[in-house]
């Protein structure tokens, strides 16, 4: 009896206490959910001032924002030196020169010969040379003799001209007997109508002969002499075909040759041309006509003017250049062949442009600047930003930034640039020229036990900027290249150790990724190999 009663409180009890249980445990589920529900409203709808507005990972801005920040200058920035900083440094400002903008380019060329000036000389007939009468460099004038050959194929053909004119004389008696003999009846009619047509195909041969002789360069007078009875001769001269210069000759005594010999290269150097090799960026400047001036380091006073004449319609794969051609007047010969030298073709001039000399500007990443000097307050410099045009020569023309007048450090800009790197005065424009070299590091992807080191390089007109870089052995790299224009060949980027290629779009951040194992060197260059930077690997 006491047994059952137990048993049965004790179902009541368990009971009981399982639907307490159940009810706390529905409350706290009530609790977690509401509060993980909260917990995540404030992640999504408010970020934290630290987070608002940053940058996407790996510091990539998105293209509009890339356009504004390159459609920007940024604002003045001054540069505090001592004057025996100023001194140390070597500092020389000069004002900025004002000048005609215009569409001259300098781009170097080489004199090649005027090849519709230049003749290759050959024999006309085959024989042996006999005599030689024109040497290397000689000057000669059209019709001298270059040398003379001894043809035994001319003999033959002179001695067949002389024996069909002999052929032809008795046929001329004989025609002149026929005629007088038909006239008193003594020969038939069909008997001249043969000697007239033996005459007349010998006459064809007289002419053939002749032909032949006159084709083998034997003159008219020479002809009018050659008549039966008199001595043929084997020699023959070989005459200058016009006035110019022997630059090559094959000529030599003994020598056996045919028609398609090349005895002598005579060339008119009273015009030449002046070959240059114009990227394709510059087509659009150069134009048929276009004026263009020629100078040389031997002749430094020298200025000989011409004309674009010719533009190769094809660009080289290799070098992406096209050849244009300058048609130069040089009548004493000031000009040889081969020279190398300087070629100025000059288009349509524009209004007046500030021009400085490249040695003021500093380019700092995808930016380039100036620093200027106010004479009445000596040792501030002021750090400007420029747009820059085209270069010519030591100068270069600024579209933007600066104006005639202003004073610009011409000499020890860099030692400014270095000083406002040191004082953080910019730190807008990113890592300086002293830490560009060397990679950052972020937190790695591999469970906080490494670090990605991150590197970005800009390709602009100068090649990879740093070119050089330091890197850590055994970490993780992440190397962003940005290509800002589109004026070199870098449109590509080559790892040749590491048998990596990528193609570099304008304006789009490329990222190569890869762990260097051990300390060295990596070289990597552009497509061409032109432009190149080298990754030390520690």
């Amino acid at each position: 009896m006491t047994s059952d009663t137990r048993v049965t409180m004790h179902r009541g009890a368990a009971a009981l206490l399982a639907l307490a249980l159940l009810a706390v445990g529905a409350g706290a589920m009530y609790v977690l959910m509401r509060s993980g529900a909260g917990t995540g409203e404030r992640v999504v709808n408010m970020p934290s001032p630290a987070t608002a507005g940053a940058p996407p990972p790996g510091g990539r801005q998105s293209a509009p924002e890339a356009t504004a920040r390159n459609n920007t200058l940024l604002l003045d920035v001054v540069v505090p030196l001592s004057q025996e900083a100023v001194e140390r440094a070597g500092i020389v400002v000069a004002p900025v020169a004002g000048g005609a903008s215009s569409a001259e380019m300098r781009v170097p060329g080489v004199v090649e010969p005027n090849s519709y000036r230049q003749v290759v000389v050959t024999p006309l007939v085959a024989g042996r040379v006999t005599k030689v009468e024109a040497a290397l460099g000689d000057r000669v004038r059209r019709g001298q003799t270059l040398a003379q050959l001894y043809s035994p194929a001319l003999a033959e053909a002179q001695t067949r001209y002389v024996s069909a004119q002999a052929m032809l004389d008795a046929h001329d008696r004989e025609l002149q007997r026929t005629q007088k003999l038909v006239e008193i009846g003594a020969a038939s009619r069909q008997e001249l109508e043969r000697i007239h047509a033996e005459h007349a195909a010998q006459t064809a041969a007289v002419q053939s002969a002749r032909s032949q002789l006159e084709l083998l360069g034997l003159s008219v007078s020479a002809l009018d002499r050659l008549t039966p009875g008199q001595n043929v001769s084997a020699t023959t001269n070989v005459p200058a075909p016009i006035d110019g210069v022997v630059t090559e000759r094959g000529a030599n005594v003994g020598l056996n040759v045919d028609p398609a010999t090349k005895l002598f290269t005579v060339v008119d150097l009273s015009n030449v041309w002046v070959v240059a090799d114009v990227y394709e960026r510059d087509l659009s400047r150069v134009r048929v006509g276009s004026a263009a001036a020629f100078t040389t380091s031997a002749y430094p006073d020298l200025t000989l003017h011409g004309r674009v004449s010719y533009i190769d319609p094809q660009v080289s794969p290799e070098t992406r250049t096209a050849k244009v051609r300058v048609e130069v007047s040089n009548p004493r010969g000031e000009l040889r062949l081969g020279m190398y030298g300087d070629v100025v073709i000059t288009g349509a001039s524009g209004g007046p442009t500030p021009r400085i000399p490249r040695s003021a500007v500093q380019s700092v990443g995808e930016r380039t600047v100036v620093y200027l000097s106010n004479p009445k307050e000596p040792g501030k410099f002021i750090e400007r930003e420029v747009r820059l045009g085209q270069t010519s020569g030591g100068d270069v023309e600024v579209t933007s930034g600066v104006k005639p007048g202003d004073v610009v450090v011409t000499k020890g800009s860099f030692f400014v640039r270095a000083e406002r790197d040191r004082l953080g005065l910019r730190p807008a424009f990113g890592r300086t020229s002293t830490d560009a070299g060397r990679a950052s590091s972020t937190p790695g992807s591999d469970g906080g036990n490494g670090s990605v080191q991150t590197v970005k390089i800009v390709v602009n007109e100068q090649g990879f900027e740093p070119s050089k870089v330091t890197l850590k052995a055994g970490a993780p790299v992440r190397i962003t290249f940005l290509r800002t224009t589109d004026k070199t060949c870098a449109t590509e980027v080559v790892f040749p150790s590491l048998s990596l290629k990528r193609d570099l779009p304008l304006h789009k951040p490329v990222a190569i990724e890869f762990t260097p194992e051990k300390p060295g060197e990596i070289a990597f260059a552009c497509g061409m190999d032109m432009f190149r930077g080298t990754l030390i690997v520690q």
